[in-house]
């Protein structure tokens, strides 16, 4: 289980979050909502380790154990995956090659480029056909003029392959169709039936419509306001945040 517990967090001199709490549990779909500003993006990076990001108060704890002290790479290597809302361009490093080199890592091998295991490479070939991915896009240089859709896309098929406990996906329904979001929502209820602890961080309950959520928590201000089940994100669907003020924490 991932534990957040009265996170307080300041980027230089603004504070982007204030005595956050919130659980997200194995087999379980965790949806963080708030307007543009709210936080939400800032709970992920703080997660992550993302640098400037600094904890003033409270931990943040996998499998009951605290991760604060560790570097962004050892906590990917402990089993959480960001899918970020706008992930960067990689000039010169294939998109096939970052997720084999990041697979390699994760089985502890020394050599992170070479193919020791034939199957990952089925595997993502298989996967990114399934996800709408053509197999050309594999051996471009990663998110280098990618669309906004293949950038999520891309995003979606790192954290199947990658086969992490935890995946905190950064509104993985930007940029994205009515045919691709009911794609990522099937994955993501892929990865609640598989036993892994989602965290889905979006605007709207278009996508949430797809994969009921098993709590949805409402930030505002960096602060949580409000929290509840499926039900709380079709109220803030149909009468906007002001619905928050109606819900209990």
């Amino acid at each position: 289980m991932l534990e957040v517990k009265n996170l307080t967090v300041k980027i230089g001199d603004k504070m982007v979050l204030r005595g956050v709490s919130l659980n997200v549990k194995y087999g379980t779909i965790h949806a963080i909502m708030g307007p543009n500003g709210s936080g939400k993006s800032s709970l992920a990076y703080t997660i992550m380790g993302r640098e400037g990001y600094e904890v003033v108060e409270g931990d943040i704890l996998l499998d009951g154990e605290s991760i604060l002290g560790l570097e962004t790479h050892e906590r990917t290597l402990k089993g959480i995956y960001l899918g970020m809302q706008d992930p960067p361009a990689l000039p010169g490093v294939r998109l096939s090659t970052l997720i084999l080199a990041a697979a390699n890592k994760r089985l502890g091998e020394a050599e992170l480029t070479k193919v020791k295991d034939p199957s990952i490479m089925r595997n993502m070939r298989t996967t990114a056909s399934e996800l709408g991915l053509s197999l050309e896009l594999l051996q471009r240089e990663t998110n280098v003029g990618f669309s906004g859709g293949e950038k999520k896309r891309s995003e979606l098929l790192q954290a199947v392959l990658l086969k992490p406990k935890v995946v905190i996906l950064d509104e993985p329904d930007s940029g994205l169709d009515v045919d691709g979001i009911k794609k990522v929502a099937e994955y993501v209820r892929r990865f609640r039936e598989e036993g892994k602890a989602v965290m889905l961080i979006t605007h709207y309950a278009r996508l949430l419509k797809h994969v009921a959520p098993d709590e949805v928590t409402v930030l505002i201000g960096g602060e949580v306001v409000a929290r509840g089940g499926a039900e709380l994100a079709y109220a803030i669907e149909e009468k906007g945040y002001a619905a928050a003020k109606e819900w209990r924490k």
